[in-house]
């Protein structure tokens, strides 16, 4: 009897362990995504043009990994967190530990989710993923990404709210502390998004305005004078190449941005638009607000289960301080040998006209510069073609 009690007892215990187990988890998950690149045209240290030929990854998606969990709490309420670390596949380098996010918070069926760290704003947690960037990544970025539809920057220090799904409608609000001592205000940054999807048919819109968290004094000082983007406070600059360098030290950058998406059948239709406005202050190094107006459409062809085609067009066009437009063409192919392993080829063709202001104060012809790459060109036009593999896990 006592042999049999034990055995019940023991049986009760791992019963209550697997209990216990189902209500918790934590993930370890990641993505690899490597390529053969070709680039023309980009600017040597001496500004000459050359071609560049080497390993060039990160082109579907950015390489990463990272731990997600959550803990079910009772009554339809969890606690969640997720660290996600982005790395170099070819130097195996990573600027910042868990720099892609890192965030805790609470999630809820019924009230939604709560989340607290650094996390992305948002327009790209609602409408980027209806662009043609959601599909086959940076290629068929914004033109300099001067707009993040790339996701080249993140929020650090942000309090974010996402309602749950009602008949297809959704919101999300963010609020950064800038966390500048005696100045609530200065260095924080706030955005809304929303999205509608009914059927077919999915649409989303929003705003993000960051405020420059570097002081006054950290503007103005050093020889030139240093005039960055803080990265203390708001989270990172917008992707910085020479189409929006030198507005780098605007006191604001502010995005809005809306796409729409149709699917009929093996195609998926899409557009966007968006307004990134860079505006200056007294102590910025240049004294006109900037302008970048996107137009962009893409279409997918799901050629068979296996294998989707791209074509994407995007069209920025520069005002105030200095006018300038960029036509870029983005082609895009891939094949899924497994559910977490496919194949790509994405290219991309830029030109540019006008002028572009650069770093140190003055003008010039406007370069090239492909979607996020910052593979500045010294000439007006710039291809990119890359061949690739992506691995998830």
């Amino acid at each position: 009897m006592k042999r049999v009690a034990l055995s019940t007892l023991s049986l009760a215990m791992l019963a209550a362990a697997g209990t216990a187990h189902a209500q918790s988890s934590v993930t370890l998950y990641g993505v690899i995504d490597e390529s053969v690149q070709f680039v023309n045209n980009v600017k040597n240290a001496n500004g000459a043009n050359k071609n560049v030929f080497g390993l060039g990854g990160q082109n579907l998606q950015g390489n990463r990994w990272g731990l997600k969990g959550k803990e079910d709490l009772g009554g339809g309420l969890k606690a969640i967190f997720q660290l996600e670390n982005g790395f170099s596949l070819n130097n195996g380098t990573s600027s910042k530990m868990f720099g892609r996010q890192a965030y805790v918070g609470l999630d809820s069926a019924q009230y939604g989710t709560l989340t607290l760290g650094r996390q992305y704003d948002p327009i790209v947690d609602m409408v980027q993923g209806l662009t043609g960037d959601g599909y086959f990544g940076s290629t068929f970025a914004t033109p300099g990404d001067v707009d993040n539809n790339d996701n080249s920057s993140r929020i650090n220090n942000s309090i974010k709210y996402t309602s749950p799904v009602w008949s297809g409608f959704q919101f999300e609000g963010m609020y950064a502390l800038g966390g500048v001592a005696g100045q609530t205000g200065s260095g924080q940054s706030w955005g809304a998004a929303a999205t509608y999807g009914i059927g077919s048919f999915n649409v989303a819109a929003g705003y993000l305005k960051m405020d420059n968290g570097s002081t006054l004094a950290s503007r103005t000082s050093g020889t030139p004078p240093t005039r960055g983007w803080s990265s203390v406070a708001t989270g990172d600059n917008i992707n910085e190449n020479q189409i929006n360098a030198a507005y780098m030290s605007a006191k604001s950058i502010g995005i809005a941005q809306a796409a729409a998406q149709y699917v009929a059948g093996p195609f998926t239709l899409g557009a966007r638009y968006s307004n990134a406005q860079y505006k200056p202050d007294a102590f910025s190094a240049f004294s006109s607000s900037q302008h970048f107006n996107t137009v962009g459409a893409f279409v997918g062809y799901q050629l068979n289960p296996a294998t989707l085609l791209g074509l994407g067009y995007n069209w920025t066009h520069g005002s105030g301080d200095v006018s300038n437009t960029y036509n870029q063409v983005s082609l895009g192919a891939d094949y899924n040998l497994s559910k977490r392993t496919d194949l790509y080829v994405v290219a991309a063709y830029q030109h540019a006209s006008g002028h572009q202001r650069n770093t140190d104060g003055s003008i010039s012809s406007a370069g090239a510069a492909i979607a996020s790459y910052n593979n500045d060109s010294a000439s007006d036009s710039q291809s990119m073609v890359n061949i690739g593999i992506r691995h998830k896990f």
